[in-house]
């Protein structure tokens, strides 16, 4: 009874890390000050933090001027805050769409053809922090790529930082996977599964990580995406949608040795719900993962 009572209790914890909701809203704005995350959404929610509390101190004059300066305090590197009022007016922008600044920008759109400046305006009338996503030119990498805007109103104006969002291929997965089980191979399990746990190290990559789980107890030996979960047996675990994930996982390394797992889980980069595909590969009486997510 007392082992049952512990079991139940690991899938609580377990399920707690990825009910996660996926709303825009202002619990999602929320989300990243706690949330196990990368960086890119962390420095968004820290400019966008400073410039509201420099816009509630100086108000609009002088903050809109200090937000337009290039290579001044609210710009760092692809990390720019941009201000539009209720109208759409675009009031202040460090990024590259400066040109725009005093003309109306309610009917702009993404590479989608999404209004996202008008949907942030109707989603802050609602709440006054959320999240808006749309396809943007990213000039780092020269790709469209999906975008995250953290948003607050101040008053008549939304004042937003945005960041770009990390997707994986399928490649990067099947290269990450190859690695780790590379990487056990030449240096045994307690410092391979150490390595794996380290979220800064190199086998994590913005929504790339890589998770082991013993095939004959379904105890966690490491997952880079919530460490935590290390010692837990998840045999009983199903995701949001009722798969029983890690069931499969183990039938699957029994069976073939390898192959791909389609499931539900939280992207530690975006802190959403997402279908993810987990390739798998058995070494020994473990099997090793990498996930990589759709949309």
């Amino acid at each position: 009874m007392k082992h049952h009572r512990l079991g139940l209790l690991a899938l609580a914890v377990i399920s707690a890390l990825i009910a996660v909701p996926v709303v825009h809203s202002a619990e999602t704005a929320a989300a990243p000050r706690g949330a196990i995350e990368r960086a890119g959404g962390k420095r968004a929610t820290a400019l966008l933090d400073q410039a509201v509390a420099y816009l509630q101190k100086n108000g609009p004059e002088k903050s809109f001027a200090a937000f337009n300066e290039t290579k001044g305090a609210f710009v760092h590197g692809a990390y720019y805050v941009f201000v539009v009022g209720p109208d759409g007016v675009m009031l202040a922008n460090g990024g590259s769409h400066a040109e725009m600044l005093g003309k109306n920008a309610i009917d702009l759109r993404d590479a989608a053809g999404k209004p996202f400046i008008r949907d942030m305006l109707d989603q802050a009338k609602a709440n006054p922090n959320g999240v808006i996503e749309y396809h943007w030119l990213n000039r780092a990498s020269n790709h469209l790529e999906i975008k995250s805007s953290q948003f607050q109103k101040v008053g008549d104006y939304v004042v937003s930082v945005g960041y770009y969002t990390p997707r994986a291929s399928v490649e990067e997965a099947h290269d990450l996977l190859d690695a780790a089980v590379g990487f056990l191979k030449k240096e045994g399990g307690n410092t391979a599964f150490t390595s794996f746990n380290n979220s800064q190290g190199r086998f994590t990559h913005n929504d790339l990580y890589v998770f082991v789980i013993g095939i004959d107890d379904g105890k966690y030996r490491a997952s880079g995406g919530s460490p935590q979960l290390t010692g837990m047996d998840a045999r009983g675990l199903r995701d949001a949608a009722g798969k029983p994930l890690v069931a499969e996982m183990i039938a699957l390394a029994k069976q073939k040795g390898s192959g791909t797992v389609d499931y539900v889980w939280r992207n530690p980069a975006t802190n959403a719900v997402e279908p993810k595909h987990s390739l798998i590969q058995r070494y020994n009486d473990v099997l090793v993962g990498v996930g990589y997510y759709t949309r």
